[in-house]
């Protein structure tokens, strides 16, 4: 399969970041990767037109500048007529006010995001909940180690995976919110109401289990969503991330991305994958050594 990673004008680390997403999906041997970088902050977005057709998956490692209408409007038609999306961390505060990408990405964050372009989602007592009350979008907890919780062990994504995982540092997205149509939840992380946060009033965290990874169904397309996978703005290549060198986040990425594309998944969970209590790191996200 071919996917088509997107970067450029983000402030977070996507010089570091991009390379280790192609190496990720490269190494399934399911997947050739090409680079597209969008033209500097400020300039003429009209010339910057993707194939998206060309490619059965498409990546974004992205930010900045709107894309010009027809180029919107030529990613819309990918993914309505079968295409597959898959977005990573800050890739979620792409676009505010651009009303069909906030729905193939469910949930979004910052941007002045009111209320009204949708509810919070929460996992309470073996559901999802949807938090329509007042309040912006996007918040996050420093970077620590994380426990991500299952909450749907048959989906084909984390069918296999333990139930509970340590995920590498990295920095912890809360408080998201967006029309959450034909979402679906994978999996959770705990947000404790002492967490110190950055944005919001309270100035803490929510208190609620918040979605980390999930679906998005859009027409005839697919988009997985990652919230994990943080690379701080101006880390040069060839930089190591623990977020991004989590097995936990290779093995995710990996198997929503090849279902993004296909709607199946066929890797095997790995037997390096992270324990409830410990972490596993794949520095630069190298394949571990045959034995």
């Amino acid at each position: 399969m071919k996917a088509l990673l997107l970067n450029g004008q983000s402030h977070h680390g996507w010089l570091a970041s991009s390379p280790l997403v192609k190496k990720i999906l490269e190494q399934t041997c399911l997947f050739s990767v090409d680079i597209k970088t969008r033209p500097p902050k400020g300039s003429d977005m009209s010339g910057f037109r993707p194939e998206f057709e060309a490619y059965d998956l498409i990546v974004l490692d992205d930010g900045g500048d709107p894309w010009s209408d027809a180029t919107n409007a030529a990613f819309v038609d990918y993914i309505s007529a079968g295409g597959g999306v898959a977005l990573f961390h800050h890739s979620c505060q792409l676009f505010h006010q651009w009303q069909e990408f906030n729905e193939i990405m469910g949930l979004a964050g910052w941007g002045k995001r009111p209320a009204s372009v949708g509810p919070r989602l929460y996992w309470r007592d073996g559901e999802v909940v949807r938090d329509t009350g007042p309040g912006d979008a996007g918040d996050c907890l420093d970077l620590r180690e994380n426990q991500i919780i299952v909450r749907d062990p048959a989906h084909p994504i984390t069918k296999g995976l333990p139930e509970k995982w340590l995920h590498a540092t990295d920095e912890l997205y809360f408080n998201l919110r967006g029309p959450a149509k034909n979402l679906h939840v994978l999996a959770t992380a705990y947000i404790e109401p002492q967490a110190e946060a950055h944005y919001n009033d309270s100035g803490f965290g929510s208190g609620e289990h918040e979605p980390v990874l999930f679906t998005v169904d859009y027409g005839k397309g697919r988009c997985f969503n990652t919230t994990l996978g943080h690379v701080e703005g101006g880390t040069p290549a060839d930089t190591r991330a623990d977020s991004m060198e989590c097995v936990g986040f290779i093995t995710t990425f990996q198997r929503g991305c090849e279902w993004a594309a296909s709607g199946k998944v066929t890797q095997d969970v790995p037997a390096d994958f992270p324990a409830e209590d410990a972490i596993s790191i794949r520095e630069k996200c190298e394949l571990p050594s045959a034995a």
